[in-house]
């Protein structure tokens, strides 16, 4: 198919890409992108320079798009006092190859745009069933597969944003203690832009049965997003990321892991590798990857966490 120009997408080398947007700013800082950068996910001004300046770019004609689509549409049906909807952007991909780091890094780059938006960023950690739940079903090993998340909490909460409800609360997720916190909420108030990030956002809609449903969560995205890698690099970065958090994190009293902070590095390792390989291996081949298919934009990364290609859905 590649060869008879059949594919759905474009495809742009690095330098192809970084050329696209030259008359773009970039309006962040060296120590701004460190702060972005995520645990074992390096990130630097030249590559916010050549990757997500361009993107930045490019997300701001489909956000100004459909804001001009939207001020005609309620025009054309006689609802001028219709809530304008949020243009919202979905972030997939596996475990520690780097799309919360790509995630904060477009709500920065975004809120600087001309017209300066309102952007706020939601990831689907928060809709994880709480661990009592999990071992209750007894899923705890599955966490992160689809099953284990509040299916219908998140629709819910993607479907009143996107009708531009003024408040809408989603509950909020503990790294540390690796579970929801009881009482706690995050209030998205009606943004122009939404970035909802999170392992299986680009999923199809699944019944009980397995058969195809009527909603998912992507029918209300607006542009989305799959981070992609070869299997071996993510393992790869997953263990360098456990231990760094074997210093870190899991050293916190009410931490998880923490019986993870006094292993060995030999220990760490063999550790993180069984988590890998039982867990998130599984979870990537089984659901997120499948994915990556329906995305609008595909970045691919090398063994140096830089991005060698990106593919774009044709329009």
């Amino acid at each position: 198919m590649k060869e008879l120009g059949l594919s759905p997408y474009e495809t742009f080398t690095r330098e192809a890409w970084s050329a696209l947007a030259k008359e773009t700013p970039l309006p962040l800082t060296e120590a701004e992108v460190g702060r972005l950068a995520g645990i074992a996910d390096p990130m630097d001004l030249r590559e916010v320079d050549a990757i997500y300046r361009p993107l930045s770019a490019l997300l701001q004609m489909y956000f100004d798009s459909q804001q001009r689509l939207a001020f005609d549409r309620r025009h054309f049906l006689h609802e001028p006092n219709r809530p304008r909807p949020p243009f919202v952007i979905g972030i997939a991909g596996s475990v520690a190859v780097g799309k919360s780091t790509t995630a904060r890094l477009l709500v920065e780059l975004m809120r600087r745009l001309p017209t300066i938006p309102r952007v706020q960023l939601v990831t689907t950690d928060g809709f994880l069933l709480p661990n009592r739940e999990l071992k209750r079903r007894g899923i705890m090993n599955r966490k992160g597969f689809p099953e284990s998340y509040d299916r219908a909490e998140l629709l819910e909460f993607i479907a009143a944003v996107k009708a531009g409800y003024p408040r809408v609360e989603s509950p909020i997720y503990d790294h540390t203690v690796y579970d929801i916190i009881p009482g706690e909420k995050q209030v998205t108030t009606r943004p122009d832009i939404l970035i909802v990030e999170g392992l299986n956002v680009l999923q199809s809609a699944r019944t009980a049965q397995g058969r195809t449903g009527v909603v998912a969560v992507s029918d209300y995205f607006d542009f989305t997003i799959y981070v992609d890698a070869q299997p071996a690099h993510i393992e790869a970065w997953y263990v360098e990321r456990f231990l760094k958090l074997r210093s870190t994190a899991f050293t916190e009293p009410d931490s998880y892991f923490k019986n993870y902070a006094q292993l060995s590095d030999t220990e760490a390792i063999e550790r993180a590798r069984h988590i890998w390989k039982s867990v998130n291996l599984p979870n990537l081949e089984e659901n997120i990857l499948p994915t990556r298919g329906r995305a609008d934009l595909i970045i691919t990364k090398g063994a140096d966490h830089r991005v060698s290609q990106l593919r774009l859905r044709r329009i």
